[in-house]
């Protein structure tokens, strides 16, 4: 008998969307034969919800569950019943969604979770509870040991890819900490994951910092110091690619499997553009294969029953098509 692949669906901010679309996007691949998501988060915020949304199937541990008969669950005891309050941003929400993770991110390591999808988590709820935090990417490198400076956001959407050196920060300091070396790393992060993706040889293109990939000198000498010693140096490891060049030329042309963006929104603006509110994010160069979702906790709306599960729906699809490494 086929084996079912288990891929964690870390359920995020509980006081956000994210048990709930969890739970409808379980529902939806109730009858997958490839993979079964598991729920990671508390099991009476999960059944809140099961209840709220009206799903007869029950609840259940995922080395238990009934594969298209019960909803897999991994429950992981992290929040105080009286802290269960949707829509409301609070630091042990945040603590949750921190033990959440790292819950998935262990039973990963042991083998148990081919992949975790992560749901909308809350800087502020994050940053409430005294947690340095920039985005999952570099919690996921924390939890594996990684170091921060190898793993990398790529977002995918409508067959977009696009890699970012930096993420979460200031402009003034994304543009200083950027190095050949750091940009070829996230190039090199972003080809294995393409070929994870049954990519044999992918084609990758890398944007410019300044406007026209800063035009021979006129817009600046950054191009010419950063990113186009690091495209030579890709070249010569046996890397097909291209730049750099502006961003919006290469996206006009759309020639390439792969690019990668220096900043949050050079990469970011472009995807969410194409496919709002149903963007993923992998985390690339990591040992374990985690990805997100591209939208916010949407706070506004928790507890509500109205949201769209589309972005964990198509992540989870992602996820399934990873090939082992």
């Amino acid at each position: 008998m086929k084996t079912i692949k288990h891929i964690a669906v870390s359920v995020g901010d509980p006081n956000g969307i994210g048990p709930e679309i969890a739970l409808k996007s379980a529902v939806h691949y109730l009858q997958e034969q490839a993979f079964q998501p598991v729920l990671a988060g508390d099991r009476f915020v999960l059944e809140h919800y099961r209840k709220l949304l009206g799903v007869s199937q029950g609840l259940k541990d995922f080395r238990e569950a009934r594969p298209g008969q019960d909803i897999a669950i991994c429950d992981v005891a992290a929040l105080a019943p009286d802290a269960f309050k949707p829509g409301e941003v609070s630091a042990a929400a945040g603590l949750a969604m921190i033990a959440y993770v790292k819950a998935c991110v262990e039973l990963a390591q042991s083998g148990a979770f081919a992949a975790i999808a992560g749901c909308p988590q809350n800087e502020t709820a994050v940053h409430a509870a005294g947690i340095e935090f920039s985005g999952y990417p570099p919690l996921i490198a924390d939890l594996t040991h990684t170091p921060r400076e190898d793993v990398f956001m790529m977002l995918s959407g409508a067959g977009l890819r696009i890699a970012h050196v930096t993420l979460h920060e200031p402009l003034s300091s994304a543009v200083q900490r950027l190095t050949p070396e750091l940009v070829a790393a996230a190039a090199r992060a972003l080809h294995d994951c393409l070929q994870r993706l049954g990519i044999d040889k992918p084609k990758i293109a890398l944007f410019g910092i300044n406007p026209h990939a800063s035009e021979n000198g006129l817009f600046g000498d950054d191009d010419a110091r950063i990113t186009e010693p690091a495209a030579a140096n890709l070249r010569a490891q046996g890397l097909d690619v291209d730049g750099p060049a502006g961003a919006d030329v290469l996206l006009a042309n759309r020639k390439h499997d792969g690019y990668v963006a220096m900043y949050h929104d050079q990469g970011h603006v472009p995807v969410k553009l194409i496919s709002p509110r149903q963007a993923s994010a992998l985390a690339i160069g990591a040992p374990v294969v985690f990805s997100s979702v591209g939208h916010g906790s949407a706070h506004d709306i928790a507890g509500k029953g109205v949201a769209q599960a589309n972005s964990v729906i198509e992540t989870l699809a992602l996820l399934a098509s990873v090939r082992a490494a």
